[in-house]
């Protein structure tokens, strides 16, 4: 599901669909591809809708990812459970057999191929990835009974029900999507959840404490770009060990800059001398100027940072008719 505006991610998403943003070098949206991709799926339907067409020039057919990617685009937004339900028409599979829906906002570590398992094992309708949060007052809870059965999915609340949130990735039977309202706005976890939870259907949960972040905002995936790079979180679309910093072969790095903190340097940015980047994700043909320090922040495609200028937990919009792209993993040091 990749249609949401990412008004959080303002102003980065002024030109830009979020899901393009780059983390850890690449497009966000491609660790899910790779993700999917080693959990054995073949056939992905991207729903998309906010600059859709910005998908396709840069993500191609799939093949690169050994998938058939299919673009779906919505007139209107029909909310998640009318995303998932409009992209229906495009999947092939059985009744009964498992469609993964990743939100598109959502790096996680989670073993999708055991979370498929369990799915299988139970021959539930849905089965959903849930985590602990530590502070479950910004999200909805999911409440699960001794068998990991979903009991009730309860709103936001200062006083949360449970520490249990909702993480993104569900596994639905092939049928249940068919038998949603079609052409409407609606939402799975306030409707569709619910309803099956009231029918009696079997509604899992499978929990996981591995590796998840939303990367919703600028900070998040400065965070996120910064765990994939430090070897916190693993994903088949990064392949290179631990290190402090990913910088581009096509970038250009006076030799008195300090880059640190898993900052990333997309391919032909210039940066200056005595130039000070920490945490920090910097876009391709950025440029920052001598002695400029960027710290938890992000400088959007083709940028520009003036000399001795600080930025500090904040966000620069990419300069309109700079293209994404995407470099093979050979071209980085």
């Amino acid at each position: 599901m990749a249609g949401g505006p990412g008004t959080r991610m303002l102003p980065l998403t002024t030109h830009r669909p979020k899901h393009l943003l780059p983390v850890g070098g690449v497009p966000f949206v491609v660790h899910q591809l790779a993700k999917l991709s080693a959990a054995g799926v073949k056939r992905v339907v991207l729903a998309t809708s906010y600059y859709a067409d910005q998908f396709e020039p840069v993500l191609g057919d799939g093949s690169r990812w050994h998938l058939e990617l299919i673009y779906v685009r919505e007139s209107e937004r029909l909310g998640t459970g009318g995303a998932i339900r409009n992209a229906a028409r495009h999947l092939t599979s059985g009744v009964t057999d498992p469609v993964v829906v990743l939100n598109g906002d959502i790096l996680s570590g989670h073993n999708l191929s055991d979370q498929l398992a369990l799915h299988r094992d139970r021959e539930a309708d849905v089965t959903l990835h849930l985590v602990e949060v530590d502070d479950a007052r910004p999200f909805g809870c999911v409440q699960t009974d001794m068998n990991a059965a979903v009991t009730a999915f309860v709103e936001k609340s200062p006083v949360p029900a449970c520490r249990q949130v909702n993480a993104g990735c569900y596994i639905f039977a092939r049928g249940v999507i068919e038998q949603m309202p079609a052409g409407r706005v609606l939402s799975v976890e306030r409707e569709t959840f619910p309803s099956l939870i009231s029918e009696g259907r079997c509604v899992s949960g499978y929990l996981e404490t591995a590796y998840w972040r939303d990367i919703g905002t600028p900070v998040a995936l400065c965070a996120a770009s910064s765990d994939l790079v430090l070897g916190r979180v693993t994903s088949p679309a990064y392949g290179f060990d631990p290190a402090g910093k990913w910088v581009s072969d096509l970038a250009i790095v006076d030799e008195s800059a300090v880059i640190s903190g898993g900052s990333t340097i997309g391919p032909c940015s210039v940066i200056g001398a005595a130039a000070k980047v920490e945490g920090s994700v910097v876009d391709e043909q950025a440029r920052l100027g001598d002695r400029s320090a960027v710290i938890d922040s992000v400088v959007g495609a083709g940028a520009v940072i003036g000399p001795d200028v600080v930025l500090r937990g904040g966000a620069v919009a990419d300069r309109q008719g700079v293209s994404c792209q995407i470099y093979p993993s050979g071209e980085s040091s």
